[in-house]
């Protein structure tokens, strides 16, 4: 039996014990709940529960699942709609009012930053500040820890300014293209310990963007640290030519030596079309004991700043494109080799989408069971501003196109691959998600509620802030986020979500 069969069956006996003393104290059809969701198709991937269900909420925590009518202050009627555990999504870079807004409305009710992740943590999410719709959170950020230790500068997440601190001779440029001292190394460290123990959820190292700079012992330093925290290590491995699997050794080959929990981010591209090779490697390393995940966006672009150290590569070879292939975001201009250039010299903050990938590898990557969902989507800011739409559409695009009109995987496993195991992936250090990812009795109310007819991303590159529609309503900490498919504007249930401390974790 596996780990994920023993806690489902656990958590399933806790579930007919907590109905069989509610039915002893008190018969369930004569509590009064806060909520009542009726008529909606149950779906719970660790249980495997799948069934019409009336399901009582009170207090923010799932109290109540019924094949008989509950009572509730509040009633929703989920008739033809399925009620699912809120969708995770461990990779976005956009915590903002709209990019939150966004997110919402396909479904999330979790969104974190963990590929990147924030230094110091507590300017993550300042734009959201006590207004946030849904939960947000974000790992402990090695770059811009790495900013601050190796330059006069400072940017603590991407929706922050780049700000100088000192004056002491070191460009910014130190932090992509220098190896750091003994004495850096040492800083480093401390400062990515200080986040650890803020509450960051696990270690985001984005090791592509700094990799001329990063040589072993810094590696060494980050799966180390990762693996005495108990914290998980996401990485964006280093990429070479097109497809050349040697990011990913690397990465399996520091997971095995330290111990380390570690995600692959948006592993098809970085795979390219050595997907299949690339998935086979992680599946591998799984079977032999490395605890390594995978996480895939179902989109086949790739988004960054022109300027990413990836561009100053060849990149053509790395990506197999050429100028035509790539546009700016802001606009959706396709870009010629003078305009390009131009732009790299004169706005290399500048967000491109750069389009190297095929469907039929993201496709393999959504269809496997194993891989998770996410976005990568990057900062919605206005309207105004054209922005890829991954951040926008991702989920329910799963849901339209892949389970419904493609059948390219059933709905369980899709439900599975967006709540489920983005919460057993975090689970163990941040025991908050213990409580997140699961349609069960005592969880938290955390639900997203769709129309499986009728759900589908609306957004395009051409057109990208066009919301996804389908998901009628959306339940954070038991409050409704989205009412009959409208957004609440006066609703802002959304936490602030920290891991604990190794040394305070429960046990279990």
């Amino acid at each position: 039996m596996t780990i994920t069969q023993t806690l489902g069956a656990a958590i399933g006996s806790l579930l007919a014990l907590c109905l069989s003393v509610a039915a002893t104290a008190e018969p369930l059809h004569s509590i009064r709940y806060d909520m009542v969701i009726e008529n909606g198709r149950a779906m719970d991937p660790e249980t495997g529960l799948d069934a019409v269900r009336h399901i009582g909420i009170s207090g923010g925590t799932i109290v109540a699942i019924s094949d008989q009518p509950l009572t509730g202050a509040r009633t929703i009627d989920a008739t033809g709609h399925i009620v699912a555990p809120g969708f995770i999504d461990i990779h976005s870079h956009s915590p903002t009012p709209l990019g939150l807004h966004y997110q919402a409305q396909d479904g999330v009710t979790t969104t974190l930053d963990l590929e990147a992740g924030a230094y110091p943590l507590a300017a993550y999410g300042r734009l959201i500040r006590d207004k946030a719709l849904i939960n947000h959170g974000s790992s402990a950020g090695f770059a811009s820890a790495r900013v601050a230790v190796m330059t006069d500068y400072q940017q603590s997440h991407g929706v922050e300014p780049l700000v100088k601190t000192g004056d002491e001779g070191k460009p910014i440029t130190r932090a992509f293209l220098a190896e750091a001292s003994a004495q850096e190394l040492t800083e480093l460290k401390a400062r990515i310990t200080e986040a650890l123990d803020a509450g960051a959820i696990g270690i985001g190292v984005p090791l592509d963007y700094v990799s001329a700079a990063v040589k072993t012992p810094e590696l060494d330093m980050l799966f180390a640290l990762a693996a005495s925290h108990d914290a998980p290590l996401f990485i964006h491995i280093r990429r070479g030519l097109a497809g050349d699997p040697a990011g990913l050794d690397e990465a399996i080959a520091m997971a095995r030596k330290h111990g380390s929990r570690t995600l692959i981010c948006h592993m098809s591209h970085s795979a390219i079309q050595n997907t299949g090779l690339f998935l086979e490697k992680v599946r591998a390393a799984r079977r032999e004991g490395v605890d390594i995940w995978a996480e895939v966006l179902p989109y086949n672009a790739g988004s960054v700043f022109i300027g990413a150290a990836a561009f100053q590569r060849d990149w053509k070879a790395i990506f197999n494109i050429d100028y035509g292939d790539i546009q700016l975001a802001a606009t959706g201009e396709w870009f010629t080799k003078e305009s390009f250039e131009r732009t790299q010299r004169d706005n290399p903050r500048a967000d491109i989408i750069h389009h190297y990938l095929k469907e039929e590898w993201t496709r393999m990557l959504v269809a496997a069971p194993d891989v998770i969902i996410s976005s990568d989507g990057l900062v919605a800011r206005t309207t105004e501003e054209n922005i890829p739409p991954q951040g926008v559409g991702s989920f329910a695009k799963i849901l339209g196109k892949y389970v419904r009109d493609e059948q390219a995987l059933d709905m369980m496993t899709a439900l599975s691959k967006m709540s489920l195991q983005p919460a057993q992936l975090l689970e163990k250090s941040a025991p908050v998600f213990r409580l997140k990812g699961r349609l069960q009795i005592g969880m938290d109310a955390d639900l997203t509620i769709f129309d499986p007819k009728t759900v589908r991303a609306n957004t395009t590159y051409e057109q990208p802030h066009q919301a996804s529609t389908g998901v009628n309503w959306l339940l954070v900490d038991g409050k409704l986020v989205i009412a009959d498919g409208a957004l609440r504007p006066d609703m802002f249930p959304g936490q602030f979500l920290r891991a604990t401390p190794r040394r305070k974790l429960p046990s279990r």
